[in-house]
């Protein structure tokens, strides 16, 4: 088998995965959402005096007293057609508000996911090469710290702190208040986007730091780099030749498959500094009832958790041969 037909047939099986998962997601999802309270008629009028009559005709072009089979069915259909109705709050089609807000939102994360994954990387290769020493059981404390400690309350610390009481940055908010985002420049856009994705980033060090010290570790302990010790090979340039370049492809995949808890930490830190992101609109919808803009939000979200773990195994599968291999045996 050629390797552009085993590309299509990685690729293939991956995309039937997702497929099958996505449907899975949607149904479970909107199930949930029926069972739930929440009742997208009440939402879409409230603070407006309608009649019975209204009501009773807003309830058939929403479908509430259908069967759940008979909705679930018209949403699939919906979304085959890329519908995703119209946002209740926002009074705009779904798709568009997630456009916007995911915009903003991807900014955030994948600048504290590239400082995640650097800063984490170092401090883990640091602590590995220093094992057991004092550097080495002080990066373990502070990722210890991290780990533990909840997300919104180290958002809620790095707000008080450097907004609140040292003032060197803005509490909140995506643009300055009565602004329009074209008018902003980019000083005034990067100085409120420097809070949420440095909390941001710093929940992420902890998970790949310490991942990197146990594999730089081991990697220190194999059979291969005795043999470049007693070579005469010491120091930086032995960690270099024959421990980062065997640490850096397991530490780049575990970096993509922390895309669920970065957008989980991305939702917590949003609200913490009210940044215009899908996280925030995503909490906004489920407190009041938008049930289009929630379920739209739960799609994209999948999506891109998936598109993370895809890239993680595209790494996996062909860079480094003898996974590939590996997995072609067990398929």
């Amino acid at each position: 088998m050629s390797n552009h037909e085993k590309i299509l047939k990685f690729l293939g099986y991956r995309l039937v995965r997702f497929i099958i998962l996505l449907i899975a997601i949607i149904i479970i999802s909107f199930i949930m959402v029926d069972l739930s309270p929440i009742n997208p008629v009440k939402t879409y009028i409230s603070n407006m005096i309608v009649s019975p009559e209204q009501v009773a005709a807003l309830e058939a072009y929403w479908g509430v007293n259908e069967p759940i089979t008979a909705k679930i069915m018209n949403w699939l259909g919906n979304i085959i057609h890329g519908d995703l109705g119209n946002s209740l709050i926002f009074r705009i089609p779904v798709i568009d508000v997630i456009k916007e807000k995911f915009f903003a939102s991807l900014i955030l994360m994948m600048t504290s996911w590239a400082i995640s994954g650097v800063l984490g990387f170092l401090l883990g290769i640091v602590a590995g090469y220093k094992k057991d020493t004092w550097i080495d059981k002080a990066i373990k404390v502070y990722c210890y710290i991290l780990q533990s400690a909840p997300t919104f309350w180290i958002a809620l610390i790095i707000l008080m702190v450097f907004s609140i009481q040292l003032g060197w940055f803005p509490s909140g908010l995506g643009v300055p208040i009565g602004s329009l985002s074209q008018d902003v420049t980019i000083w005034e856009w990067l100085n409120r986007l420097i809070l949420p994705a440095f909390t941001l980033s710093i929940l992420g060090v902890a998970q790949i730091a310490l991942y990197t010290r146990d594999k730089l570790i081991e990697e220190m302990n194999s059979d291969y780099f005795l043999f470049a010790k007693a070579r005469g090979e010491h120091g930086w340039s032995l960690i270099k030749r024959h421990g980062i370049r065997n640490v850096l492809l397991p530490a780049i995949t575990l970096q993509f498959l922390s895309f669920s808890e970065l957008f989980g930490g991305a939702v917590l830190v949003e609200q913490v500094f009210t940044y215009p992101g899908i996280g925030q609109a995503a909490v906004s919808a489920g407190l009041r009832s938008d049930v289009p803009l929630l379920l739209g939000i739960v799609i994209f979200s999948a999506i891109f958790v998936y598109v993370g773990n895809l890239i993680a195994d595209i790494i996996y599968n062909f860079v480094d041969p003898r996974i590939k291999e590996g997995e072609e045996d067990g398929q």
